[in-house]
């Protein structure tokens, strides 16, 4: 019995559609999960990908429109693209465009553009390698919670297989590509690849409320409670997975430790709940300066620590001053009382990926002393000249004075 192939082609476009707006409708609930925006665009996209090789050909006889091409190759580009924002890994923006430049570059040879069979092949290649890698990221994520991802690791390669291998099986079948037949069946591929790509969303999804579940259980251990931020524990832990993964990415990562001035006589003058006051003042100074992937924590008492992931000098020190005088702006007045609360600020810029968070922390120690040595309510950049100087003005200072 024939299909309608009509039918199959719109059922998959809303198909498409739909989970590309239910994706972005779950985001928009939670924005922190930035890879469910990603899949959700990516599934926008295919579906306008689908409906355009529609208007431009009949479904087994798919015309090469550039357009078409490029739409589909950016889908399976941003599903990678948020599969790898999922774990909170940098996005290298280039690669979400290289699969359409690639066929835009191939299709334009001519010993390549006649060879239709060529084309499919690399077409195929071009997306079934996005989906692995899309598989990959999820595999390289969290260890713990592996088994909660592995169905959506599977679908995804099972997905990229098909994919790759639908030219050479097409190839064998017995019926022609002109008949009724023939476009049912490449339909029927089309809305099985649609349905695969469904289920192993459902199964992320899976994957992502038991992780959030159990990551919230785990942090309620590890937050400090007054300003909210990762606890001294929390920060180290935190500390040394951005170090880890600073092997991979191969970039610098900047440490800041940072002590707010002249704490101990806030406290002395305006009471506990006054000081407390403040320190929950420069949480919301640094939520408001701080980058998303970077990571911040209260070591104890007045004492706080940054870490800056793939971060230049000059931006780590431009960051670490607009935080210092957006604090001072903000704690300004507190609680109806004028309080002069200002922050000293030691930066160590780490492009050593073998130095672990304390080591580091100890060389942004010594750049804090020498800028409470230089007046405080300022921001030092560890350096050699710096530390032998700081060495020097240490013993001029106590940490009760500061």
């Amino acid at each position: 019995m024939n299909l309608d192939v009509n039918t199959l082609f719109l059922v998959t476009i809303y198909v498409e559609a739909m989970l590309g707006l239910l994706l972005l409708f779950a985001w928009i609930q939670n924005p922190t999960i930035h890879g469910v925006a990603w899949w959700g665009f990516a599934q926008l996209m295919r579906a306008g990908s689908i409906a355009l090789y529609g208007l431009f050909g009949s479904v087994p006889d798919l015309v090469s429109v550039d357009l078409a091409h490029a739409a589909l190759f950016t889908s399976f580009a941003m599903i990678w693209a948020g599969a790898r924002v999922f774990d909170g890994r940098r996005l290298r923006p280039l690669s979400l465009f290289s699969g359409a430049i690639v066929w835009l570059c191939i299709s334009h040879i001519p010993a390549l553009a006649d060879n239709a069979n060529l084309c499919v092949l690399i077409t195929s290649g071009i997306i079934a390698g996005y989906l692995w890698m899309a598989a990959f990221e999820l595999w390289a994520g969290r260890e713990e919670a592996l088994v909660s991802r592995w169905p959506a690791i599977f679908l995804l390669f099972a997905h990229g297989a098909l994919f790759l291998l639908r030219k050479p099986f097409s190839s064998v079948l017995p019926w022609s590509s002109g008949t009724e037949v023939f476009s049912s069946l490449w339909m029927t591929a089309l809305s099985f690849e649609t349905l695969l790509f469904t289920i192993a969303t459902a199964f992320v999804f899976l994957a992502m409320a038991k992780e959030r579940i159990e990551l919230r259980h785990k942090r309620a251990a590890l937050i400090d409670p007054l300003t909210g931020m990762a606890n001294r524990r929390a920060f180290l832990q935190d500390g040394m997975a951005l170090m880890q993964r600073q092997q991979i990415d191969r970039c610098a990562t900047a440490v800041l430790l940072i002590d707010l001035d002249h704490f101990k006589s806030v406290n002395d003058r305006f009471g506990h709940a006054v000081g407390d006051r403040v320190l929950q003042v420069f949480a919301e100074a640094s939520d408001a300066v701080l980058r998303q992937r970077d990571l911040i924590g209260r070591l104890g008492g007045e004492e706080f620590a940054a870490v800056l992931y793939d971060v230049e000098r000059d931006e780590a020190r431009h960051i670490a001053d607009t935080l210092r005088a957006c604090f001072a702006r903000f704690a300004h007045e507190v609680d109806g009382r004028t309080v002069a609360a200002t922050a000293s600020i030691g930066i160590v810029i780490n492009e050593d990926p073998t130095f672990d968070v304390p080591g580091l922390l100890a060389l942004a120690d010594q750049a804090l002393y020498l800028a409470k040595a230089r007046g405080r309510n300022r921001v030092e950049v560890a350096g050699l000249d710096l530390l032998t100087s700081a060495e020097t003005s240490r013993g001029h200072i106590s940490r009760t004075a500061a």
